[in-house]
């Protein structure tokens, strides 16, 4: 079936974002082109290889690969078998040239500034507008690795109300999928260091972003004529090959592809091992369909909230995660729960309980979440990894801890 004729979760489009890096010093390692090249037995550079039911690509720069449905999969429990194989074909290759994949969303002591090498093949063009025009040697560019979460919808109808959950639900995305309390060798405070890098990427160009929390748009024409014509416009002088005038260039945490007939997901971290990424997946789907079937409120009450409460609770969210205290208790009230300064971790269990009292959400997916709630989410296990002030050995043992874990297909616990 053609995307443009899937209707809401009908189907899932998963992209898993993994690092390469050096077996011996997990120093980025800019091979994501050969992997592909041996993967695809050619002689010549390719941009993806198919495998059945996924595939995998370049994403951007030469030090990550991207995994991915291909189609767009029916259902989200056999996912984590099909990424777990292709983890570990991957990792074959890269063993040839004495490579590791590395998970979580930022390598913990990269230097973007020195170490990042742009995609020079196939859609180079566009790699090379953005370099230009935002400076991809940064965090916000080189450093990100993310979960992003596709979901169909048909017509305007379907978008209003797929795009009203989705707005309401991503401030809460890092209290649940944080991974990156590290950059450069530091703890900063925040948990999660990837959004905020990816918060403040396009600064030069604010339209791009806006304030990551999409607007209040629920039909194709406001969209357009609200999100994606002013950030053409602003670009435009910057562009004047018009390479970037595509839906993609919209940088918000959730954008619509009106060319696939989707919303994507872009923020959430990945985690230790694809088992985890698609828990967290499955149960943001599960509170997204409970949205959509106005579980807890009107689809009119959802479309009223404006960006700016979502975003404060976004940006406090990137900083405490699960521990960040929600005082809007309009929006805990939002998802059917009540009690003053409730933790965003906490509204996470009960939205987990909800789901699976429902049967929206599977019982497999009860053991990994459990690790999460728990547990706490990667960046707070990694933190208590770490300790309080790591030494860059420190660093890289638990690190390389983590690229066991993602082959072995195992939760980090430390």
């Amino acid at each position: 079936m053609s995307p443009r004729h899937l209707h809401l979760f009908d189907a899932y489009g998963v992209e898993i974002e993994h690092m390469l890096v050096d077996r011996g010093t997990l120093a980025v390692r800019p091979v994501a082109d050969e992997i592909l090249r041996r993967a695809a037995l050619s002689e010549s550079y390719v941009s993806d290889v198919s495998r059945d039911g996924t595939e995998w690509s370049n994403e951007l720069v030469l030090h990550v690969l991207e995994l991915k449905t291909a189609p767009p999969a029916p259902e989200l429990e056999s996912l984590p078998a099909l990424f777990a194989r292709d983890v570990e074909e991957i990792a074959g290759i890269a063993a040839e040239l004495d490579v590791l994949l590395l998970p979580t969303g930022m390598h913990p002591l990269m230097d973007p500034e020195t170490e990042t090498r742009l995609w020079p093949h196939e859609s180079s063009p566009i790699y090379q507008a953005y370099d230009r025009i935002f400076g991809c040697r940064g965090h916000g560019w080189s450093n990100l690795q993310s979960t992003h979460l596709n979901l169909p919808f048909a017509g305007d109808a379907e978008l209003g109300r797929l795009h009203a959950g989705i707005r309401l639900l991503l401030p809460l995305l890092p209290a649940l999928a944080a991974s990156t309390p590290v950059v450069e060798g530091r703890l900063t405070g925040l948990l999660d260091n990837r959004l905020e890098a990816y918060r403040t990427n396009s600064r030069m160009i604010p339209q791009v972003a806006g304030e990551v929390i999409p607007e209040q748009v629920y039909s194709r024409r406001t969209y357009e004529e609200e999100i994606l014509r002013p950030a053409y416009a602003a670009v435009a002088p910057q562009d004047p090959e018009g390479v970037l005038q595509d839906e993609f260039l919209n940088a918000r945490g959730a954008i619509a592809r009106f060319d696939r007939g989707s919303i994507e997901i872009r923020l959430l971290d990945t985690q230790e091992h694809p088992g985890m990424d698609l828990a967290i997946v499955a149960l943001t789907v599960a509170v997204l369909k409970m949205l959509a079937r106005e579980r807890w409120g009107s689809l009119g009450a959802q479309q009223a909230w404006p960006v700016a409460p979502l975003a404060r609770i976004f940006r406090r969210t990137l900083a405490d995660a699960e521990q960040t205290v929600l005082d809007d208790q309009g929006y805990v009230a939002a998802f059917g729960a009540h009690g003053e300064g409730m933790p965003a971790g906490e509204l996470w269990r009960h939205l987990a309980e909800e789901a699976l009292a429902d049967g929206v959400l599977d019982g497999r997916w009860r053991e990994p979440l459990a690790v999460i709630f728990e547990r706490g989410t990667l960046a707070r296990r990694i933190l208590r990894a770490l300790g309080d002030d790591p030494a860059p050995a420190r660093i890289l043992a638990v690190y390389r801890e983590l690229s066991r874990c993602l082959v072995a297909g195992e939760p980090f616990v430390p």
